[in-house]
């Protein structure tokens, strides 16, 4: 551990041996950090990215120049499947440790490898669709561009969540636990992911089975009364035959009568009641028939209605593939980043930046984008601004004041608190003839930089040119 004012090797004891500072406070604060650091290396190594994610990110609040830590949280924000907020964390501890950092290995290899770079602004691009469509209530569409994301990037925590969530709203419980199952194989404590399992689990709970009822046992006897006696007669028990003459005559004149009743009576009822079945049974035919048709009509009427929406439905799909603005934009970052790191350029930097506010919206990039964007303004910025600011006052003391505007408004773009580019750009305004953008710019200088001589000169122009 070395002194936070001097760099000198930290011994035991609470004060620096060489400049005789306090250090008691500042190695509790870097024993913290430091603990943090290794819990979110614990909870890395089971997978609990989420907790690691935690961990770390308290670990560099107590201390931002933990490399460490933050090396480590890209490794875990990359295994989550957001790549840009691994590159913005790694970029970071590059400018903090420009030498002996594996930080460099990690961008180094992203780089190199052209078509990862565009599978993860493929996944980024078709996310952010995704969530589009979700807001226009296009459920299906949103689905149908995550399951592109997660062929293209199959780690990524919040399209499987998103997923799943769709698939909740569907009713579709199965493929919801399922995709909640994938999630907790990348990250097993993440809470939301368990707050979705848990309704879903709920859902897919069986009710309890219904009892059947027990069957009751056969009685073993037949019960009845006759007079005062109550007779009981065994189930088994049969009645003896009776058998003669009187008994055979009764039956033969049974016979003959039933078969004339059937004869007379039964017959030409029957043959009545199968002829109306028949003509019901045509009737209801024919009806059925009818039904069919007008059925098909209305279907081939829906088919033809939905064959349209395809088409035009394939051809917003094939106009939002055939939109690469947005992987333009990415391909701008990467281009300031190696600029700034392998070439240390600048000007190429600053020119690539340039074109990434020109083609994108700050509020519709990703958190991660937004952060790298914002990292590498602040590490070319001031040193750019002393470069434009120097070149444009040459070309105004030259008189070339429409490329003396150039720079030095390139100049207040990188540095809004250099008082000299901001005061000559105002004088160069009023050589120009541009008298209130000069008058714009002397108030701002007034305004921003009260009591100093800039201002004082910039008040003198201000009322100079308010008089004419």
């Amino acid at each position: 551990m070395f002194c936070y004012n001097c760099g000198r090797t930290l011994s035991k004891h609470d004060f620096c041996t060489a400049c005789g500072a306090d250090v008691r406070l500042y190695k509790k604060i870097m024993h913290v950090s430091n603990m943090y650091y290794n819990e979110g290396l614990e909870k890395a190594s089971v997978r609990d990215l989420t907790g690691a994610v935690s961990s770390l990110r308290q670990s560099l609040k107590f201390n931002k120049s933990n490399i460490e830590a933050r090396n480590l949280l890209g490794l875990v924000y990359f295994e989550m499947g957001d790549a840009m907020a691994a590159l913005s964390q790694w970029v970071l501890s590059k400018n903090m440790q420009p030498g002996k950092n594996i930080a460099d290995d990690y961008i180094n290899k992203l780089q190199s490898n052209a078509g990862r770079l565009a599978s993860i602004n493929q996944s980024i691009k078709k996310y952010n669709q995704a969530l589009l469509y979700c807001h226009q209530d296009s459920k299906d569409l949103a689905v149908i561009q995550l399951k592109k994301v997660l062929s293209l990037n199959p780690r990524f925590v919040r399209a499987h969540q998103l997923l799943a969530l769709l698939y909740m709203d569907r009713e579709e419980w199965e493929r919801a636990e399922r995709e909640l199952r994938r999630c907790l194989n990348i990250d097993r404590n993440n809470a939301q992911t368990l707050r979705y399992l848990k309704e879903v689990e709920n859902m897919l709970t069986p009710d309890e089975a219904v009892k059947q009822p027990v069957k009751r046992k056969k009685e073993e006897a037949v019960r009845y009364q006759s007079e005062n006696e109550i007779i009981i007669q065994p189930l088994n028990v049969k009645e003896p035959k009776r058998s003669g003459m009187p008994t055979l005559l009764n039956l033969g004149m049974g016979i003959v009568i039933g078969m004339a009743v059937m004869y007379f009576l039964v017959m030409p009822a029957a043959q009545q009641k199968v002829r109306n079945e028949t003509q019901d049974t045509i009737t209801k035919i024919s009806n059925e028939a009818d039904a069919k048709t007008a059925r098909m009509q209305e279907l081939e009427g829906q088919i033809a209605g939905l064959n349209g929406e395809i088409a035009e439905l394939r051809q917003q799909v094939k106009t939002l593939e055939e939109d690469d603005g947005v992987i333009q934009v990415y391909e701008d970052m990467f281009s300031a980043v190696s600029a700034l790191i392998e070439t240390e350029d600048a000007r190429g930097a600053a020119e690539n930046l340039e074109a990434i506010v020109q083609a994108a919206q700050e509020d519709e990039m990703t958190e991660g984008f937004r952060n790298l964007y914002q990292t590498i303004l602040h590490a070319i910025g001031p040193g750019l601004a002393v470069d434009y600011y120097n070149e444009g006052y040459r070309l105004y003391q030259a008189k070339q004041y429409e490329e003396a505007i150039e720079l030095l408004e390139k100049a207040v773009l990188y540095d809004a608190s250099n008082v000299g580019a901001l005061y000559t750009l105002g004088r160069s305004y009023e050589e120009n003839g541009r008298v209130e953008d000069a008058i714009a710019v002397f108030d701002k200088v007034i305004e921003l930089f009260p009591g100093t001589q800039s201002a004082g000169y910039a008040q003198q122009r201000r009322n100079s040119l308010a008089a004419r």
